[in-house]
């Protein structure tokens, strides 16, 4: 299985740090926070990762390269600037993710979610024919009001009004047929394409209940650094 990480975003909230710097490439724990998902990926089996990039993207390619430090093997779909959104920049990596279902993270998130799991997660969408599996975390305090519900069967929906309201955690298994409608290098959000796809079922889910922060902001990038060196080691 391939996976994607997203670093296309101009990471406005981050300003000044991303006014020189993509917010992918920002400080934690001593290593880029895009680090963090490669040495994870690279423990959970990935070897195959794309990354897309479009604000200082050159820099985000100088830096990181081939992949070789982190043991993996990178390539790169360059955007232009302004960036193509979620499914505009996944649709126009396919021919670099292959047929198969494949591993997407956001970028400017930090989580323990074990990636490995996305391996068996991939076999059963073949099987079962769904479109995508999301990871569903707990509102934080920046969205309180969530994205989705989750059955109790697993499937996520927009239309659950006995279960809570969950945030998406910008994680996901996708097959690219999700992505059929959506011409490359065409600006496209991932949320219609997911919704669409709910009210037909086809979007599986689970619930994460460890650590995942969205590290959108300067006061939440000191708080990545603090998790980090906390469990440094473990």
């Amino acid at each position: 299985m391939k996976a994607m990480i997203l670093a296309a975003g101009r990471g406005e909230r981050m300003r000044p740090l991303t006014d020189t710097s993509p917010k992918p490439l920002l400080n934690v724990g001593g290593i880029p926070l895009i680090g963090h998902h490669l040495q994870r990926l690279q423990v959970a089996g990935f070897r195959d990762i794309v990354i897309n990039h479009a604000w200082l993207g050159q820099q985000i390619e100088a830096t990181l390269g081939t992949g070789s430090t982190y043991g993996v093997n990178i390539c790169y779909s360059a955007e232009e600037k302004g960036g193509l959104e979620t499914a505009g920049g996944i649709a126009t990596a396919l021919p670099l993710l292959g047929h198969k279902p494949f591993l997407v993270i956001n970028g400017d998130v930090l989580t323990d979610i074990d990636f490995a799991q996305a391996l068996k997660i991939g076999a059963r969408i073949e099987q079962t024919g769904k479109l995508a599996h999301l990871w569903l975390v707990d509102n934080p305090e920046h969205h309180p009001d969530g994205d989705f519900s989750l059955t109790q069967t697993g499937e996520v929906t927009t239309e659950q009004p006995h279960n809570p309201t969950l945030t998406f955690s910008g994680i996901g298994v996708y097959h690219p047929a999700l992505f059929n409608n959506i011409p490359p290098h065409t600006r496209a959000k991932l949320a219609p394409l997911l919704r669409t796809a709910m009210q037909k079922n086809q979007i599986s889910g689970e619930y994460h209940t460890g650590y995942w922060l969205d590290v959108g902001t300067i006061e939440r990038l000191h708080l990545a650094n603090q998790w980090v060196n906390k469990n440094r080691g473990e």
